[in-house]
């Protein structure tokens, strides 16, 4: 009897196709909160959200991240797939999200505009063409990588892959997260605690800084390894060649 369930090419369409949605969603949530904080456009510096409404946004987020991996989970046939269609849903809605508010507000002005990317545990920095590199990425790797055992290989993500893979990530959350960690430490909020001082300082730092120079390099190097991890495992699934095939 013929298996009911979807082959693999479907399932990449419907979740791409989910992710589409989402991603619009995204992007008409993100235009009411700039028509509320930057009816001018939004830009750099950034002006600053009450306590309470971060903590809307820390839950949003932490939503969206929910529901990518919730459809990965539904999706996947084991684990690693599972880990990859999540993956392949969260670049689709990233890169979406950026064509939607191309299209719905005309930002951004270029792929090098700097945006606000995310705000957990504090707010991650960098031009918009990095967090679409990074999706890109996903999405390849997702689609090879898935792909690969569907028709028939052994995929198998060693040790070493998970520390190429780890680092790499970690690598680049350092370039997102290094302009804002320097903010904290200059304002003295970490040795002061919560001291009035400390705290406006930390405020007037925020409120009047304009990002620079994005670290390029460290961020090509984070995305190599990631890169070279996925290379690895696509090649070496060769030389394990099953005797099922699952497509």
């Amino acid at each position: 009897m013929k298996s009911s369930y979807l082959s693999y090419r479907l399932r990449f369409l419907w979740l791409a196709v989910f992710a589409v949605a989402m991603g619009f969603l995204e992007a008409i949530v993100v235009v009411y909160l700039r028509e509320l904080y930057y009816p001018e456009g939004f830009g750099f510096p950034l002006k600053l959200m009450s306590p309470d409404l971060v903590t809307i946004e820390w839950i949003r987020e932490v939503a969206t991240l929910v529901m990518l991996a919730g459809v990965g989970i539904i999706t996947g046939r084991n684990n690693l797939q599972r880990l990859w269609y999540a993956l392949f849903a969260f670049g689709v809605w990233d890169i979406i999200y950026y064509v939607a508010l191309k299209l719905l507000i005309g930002w951004p002005a270029s792929l090098l505009t700097w945006d606000l990317l995310f705000l957990i545990p504090v707010s991650w920095l960098g031009p918009v063409l990095a967090p679409v590199l990074n999706s890109v990425t996903m999405i390849m790797m997702a689609l090879l990588l898935v792909a690969r055992e569907e028709n028939g290989f052994y995929v198998k993500v060693r040790l070493t892959d998970w520390i190429l893979i780890f680092s790499g990530a970690l690598i680049i959350l350092y370039t997102y997260l290094i302009d804002f960690l320097r903010l904290i430490f200059e304002s003295g909020v970490l040795e002061q605690g919560k001291s009035q001082q400390a705290a406006e300082q930390l405020v007037t730092l925020i409120t009047s800084y304009t990002p620079g120079n994005y670290r390029w390099l460290i961020f090509i190097a984070g995305e190599m390894l990631i890169v070279a991890a996925t290379v690895s495992i696509y090649i070496r699934s060769t030389r394990h060649h099953k005797n099922q095939n699952f497509s």
